[in-house]
Parts: C-alpha cells; structure tokens; sequence
C-alpha cells in the first residue's frame, strides 16, 4: 500500500464518518437525516430520496413529496419501521415529519452515539496506517527500500494518521457542539 492510496483511503474514511454524523439527529430538521431509509419499491429496497422530493421549510419539519403518489404509503411503513425515531403525518399527497426538541438526557446519548462514530473512524484511520507500515516493512526486508527510505515513509504516514484523525476530531466537536446547542 503505497501513501497516496493510504491517503485516498483515510480520506475516504472521513467522508464515511461524516456521512455517518448527518445521521444523527441534532433538534433541528435536516433531510439527510433519512438517507439511510429506503423503501421497499416493486420488491427492491430503493433509496427514499430517489422516490421523493425532501425538503425542510423549517428548522422543526421536514417535507416529503413522492414523486409518484402511489408510493406515500410505502415511504410512511419505511419511515415507521426506521430507527429515526419519528412518527410520518400522512395528509394525502406528502408526508410531514415533525421534529420534537430534544430533552437532555437524550442530547447525552446523542453525544455518546457521535463518540461512537468518531472512535471507529479513528481505529479505521489506525488500520490503514497499520496495512501501510507491513507493506513498508515487507519492501524494506525484501530491500526494495532502503532503511532511510523506509522511515522516511513510515514519518509521512504518522504525519497523514495525525492529520485525519484530527480531522474526525474536529468533526466529532462540531457536531457534539450541534446536538448541545438548544
């Protein structure tokens, strides 16, 4: 594994963290809130935002119009049955979902469940950092790459380590700062 694929890799493990975060409920609405539901359309899972438009008229609901009305029934059993915690109104042609505030403890668990996240975006930072160090190791003993090559490389990729799990730290802050803010 060379360190422009260890980066490209630990890039990609960022956006995961991110999207993974947009997930997360913070008291105000946001539609990528339901980017893991999909719906069960003609027999195959289809993501909801392919059925509908989403969009937020304000900070407290989140609007839901099918693109084809046949379909609103379906979005509201898969909205149901998700684990975004909140309850469709159905009023014939969309489907409006309101946001409740969040209490405090629930604000805590939220926090906890960012934590979560951002702990395995580290350890999935640290793998990679680990594949990469065998790979240098393997072509230094195979002589490949000389000793001051190899912790030359090995300086670079502690460098790219630090750098992105900064940078799922600086997310995780963001985000603990989202949930707390009332």
């Amino acid at each position: 594994m060379k360190l422009a694929e260890a980066e490209s890799t630990m890039q990609k493990t960022v956006e995961s963290t991110q999207r993974a975060f947009n997930t997360i409920r913070t008291g105000r609405a946001n539609a990528s809130l339901l980017d893991k539901i999909t719906v069960d359309y003609y027999g195959s899972p289809t993501p909801l935002k392919s059925l509908a438009n989403i969009s937020t008229p304000d900070s407290t609901t989140i609007l839901i119009q099918p693109y084809d009305r046949n379909t609103l029934n379906l979005i509201e059993k898969a909205i149901s049955m998700s684990d975004v915690g909140l309850t469709p109104n159905n009023d014939g042609s969309l489907i409006r979902l309101n946001i409740p505030q969040l209490t405090s403890d629930r604000r805590k668990e939220l926090v906890k469940i960012a934590a979560k996240y951002a702990e395995e975006g580290r350890v999935a930072i640290r793998n990679i950092r680990r594949d990469a160090l065998d790979t240098i190791r393997k072509l230094e003993k195979n002589a490949e790459i000389s000793e001051d090559e190899a912790r030359d490389q090995q300086d670079k990729l502690q460098k790219l380590t630090n750098k992105y799990t900064a940078r799922i730290d600086e997310l995780l802050t963001e985000k603990e700062k989202d949930i707390t803010t009332v």
